[in-house]
């Protein structure tokens, strides 16, 4: 490599971009991390380097300069974060860590846009994006308010401040809750009240429809603000137990059964565009039914842990941003439009647990013809104990979507 590239985190989102560095140069990337997370600690393809004080400011300055120092006879590197907490953490710092590092992500203030749900909301309600009707509930205040009585049950209940909410933590917490009833509702909302969250909860309509309504659209704008690539995939799975419902496991990329796609991904990056968005980022939307729009659900300031598909589609995520920050290159925009399955469980679930049928079986389609990858699953991967995992992983996916039947 002519530039040294380090990754921040060390979940799968940080194994998929060294897999990109790896893929592209054959050299196995530096990757800084708070902790052991087994998606990476075995792996083959990163040099882990664990920091235990890296989720706080000070511990996250003190070890990205400590790195950046002795880094530096390539000149500054390329820095890629992999996850909210050090987005935000290598914004705050940007000013002191710039004379050891280069990297393209939004600005301070939008990535506090998106971060915060609550923010979020209100900031773009007349932006031109399409939202499930949105009401906000103050934890910090003591008596719990009913819900309004012309709420459509279901409603989707989940914090507007995903980083502080997973620093409290009660028993059955969830990613994201569905409550059926009013009384389901306020007694969530209590429970997270009384774990010492005190930020605001975000109370949303439920959109009806299984996770084959779920749509990931993921962009990337250069330094100048200006939006290079695009894609957009139907999702056909996410997971479902209550700790990590809402991730993805399986999407195809160039597939929307509802039609649509070119207008919504204009709109979407005009958005960007308008607000003057840098770097990747990921839409989770969900389409509709009664109204025939994609709602957006959130946006993440990062590339998402799903984002792979890019690369095996011929977009390696890292040569995109070493062409950018390095080179300066520009590139007319593009929608990455062909088919391609990213699947992360076996077959069988995808048989078993996608009730789309026509989704179920084009998915199946493009398994049989070879038009899949797995992030996880790369033939340049040595580590026994890596591989032995993705085997126990498999299995417990199997598992999982046997006990968890519900989603969101």
């Amino acid at each position: 490599m002519n530039h040294n590239i380090v990754l921040i985190g060390s979940d799968i989102n940080a194994y998929y971009m060294a897999r990109c560095v790896h893929e592209r140069y054959g050299e196995v990337p530096d990757l800084i991390a708070a902790e052991r997370i087994r998606f990476t600690e075995f792996s083959s393809i990163v040099n882990v380097i664990y920091y235990p004080e890296l989720r706080t400011s000070e511990g996250f300055l003190q070890a990205l300069l400590e790195y950046g120092k002795s880094h530096l006879e390539k000149g500054r590197s390329l820095i890629i974060p992999c996850h909210d907490i050090y987005v935000r953490l290598l914004l705050e710092n940007a000013e002191a860590l710039t004379s050891y590092y280069v990297f393209n992500c939004p600005s301070l203030e939008i990535a506090d846009s998106f971060l915060d749900k609550e923010v979020f909301y209100k900031t773009y309600a007349n932006s031109g994006l399409d939202f499930a009707r949105t009401i906000y509930y103050d934890c910090s205040v003591s008596r719990t308010e009913p819900i309004p009585v012309d709420m459509v049950y279901p409603l989707i209940i989940k914090p507007g401040d995903g980083i502080e909410y997973n620093k409290h933590h009660f028993e059955g917490q969830p990613k994201v809750f569905k409550a059926t009833t009013p009384d389901n509702a306020v007694n969530f909302i209590d429970k997270v009240k009384a774990s010492g969250y005190t930020g605001t909860l975000i109370v949303q309509e439920f959109i009806l429809g299984d996770d084959s309504n779920l749509f990931d659209c993921v962009f990337y704008c250069n330094t100048k603000g200006k939006a290079e690539l695009a894609s957009f995939a139907q999702i056909g799975l996410q997971e479902h137990s209550p700790t990590a419902i809402g991730n993805c496991t399986v999407l195809i990329n160039g597939y929307n059964q509802h039609g649509g796609t070119q207008e919504v991904v204009a709109k979407l990056k005009a958005f960007l565009e308008n607000i003057g968005y840098t770097g990747f980022c990921e839409f989770d939307l969900k389409y509709d039914n009664r109204d025939g729009k994609f709602k957006v659900m959130e946006i993440n300031p990062r590339q998402a842990r799903s984002s792979y598909y890019l690369a095996a589609l011929g977009y390696n995520l890292v040569d995109i941003l070493t062409e950018d920050v390095f080179e300066h290159k520009e590139n007319t925009f593009a929608l990455v439009d062909r088919e391609y399955l990213l699947s992360m469980v076996p077959k069988s679930v995808i048989k078993n647990y996608i009730f789309n049928e026509e989704y179920r079986e084009k998915a199946l389609k493009l398994w049989r013809k070879g038009k899949k990858c797995d992030p996880l699953k790369y033939s340049g991967e040595r580590s026994i104990k890596h591989k032995f995992y993705l085997i126990l992983r498999a299995i417990n996916y199997k598992k999982k979507y046997k006990i968890y039947t519900n989603t969101i």
